[in-house]
């Protein structure tokens, strides 16, 4: 009987927490100032959320990071209807990440250069929490992330596929 207590205690951990993780999302966070916006590509509704942030002048600068190699400038300022003189000044584009974990060290990097000491994170509500800590553990314990949550509709599979990437992302910072 105590083996089966045993065994059942982590499922029942790990049940416990999807139930936590799906029905607990994160939300949007309310206008502040920080000193950039970034934006992995993904789902609807981040970019635009981060574009309406940068123009309500939440912060200086903007980065979208993730974006396919194929992209041009005016694609993307088509596809967004941005403001030319909002893309030539407050927009970057950054084409070096192909996941989650690469766009932690694009935008760790595009930081640093600019000196920054804060940012609006604006990702899907249920990639926030894995995104944050793949950033957090990317950038220096003084900068500040405010995380900006897009609400979604995502599915059951969606949200048990991203609930065991975050315990992965998890496991592997704690163990090193």
């Amino acid at each position: 009987m105590t083996l089966r207590r045993v065994l059942a205690l982590p499922l029942v951990l790990w049940a416990l927490g999807f139930v936590w993780f799906a029905i607990s999302l994160p939300q949007p966070a309310p206008r502040s100032e920080t000193d950039a916006i970034v934006v992995p590509t993904g789902s609807g509704g981040r970019i635009q959320r981060g574009l309406e942030m940068l123009q309500l002048g939440a912060a200086e600068q903007m980065l979208v990071t993730g974006v396919d190699a194929s992209v041009q400038p005016g694609e993307f300022v088509a596809q967004f209807d941005v403001p030319q003189r909002v893309m030539d000044c407050c927009v970057t584009l950054g084409f070096s990440a192909l996941d989650t974990r690469g766009n932690a060290r694009e935008t760790a990097e595009w930081l640093d250069e600019r000196e920054y000491n804060s940012l609006r994170l604006v990702t899907a509500d249920w990639h926030m929490r894995r995104a944050a800590l793949e950033l957090e553990d990317q950038l220096p314990d003084h900068v500040t992330v405010v995380r900006d949550a897009v609400r979604s509709e995502a599915s059951l599979g969606t949200l048990f596929m991203e609930y065991h990437k975050l315990i992965a992302v998890w496991l592997l910072q704690v163990l090193g």
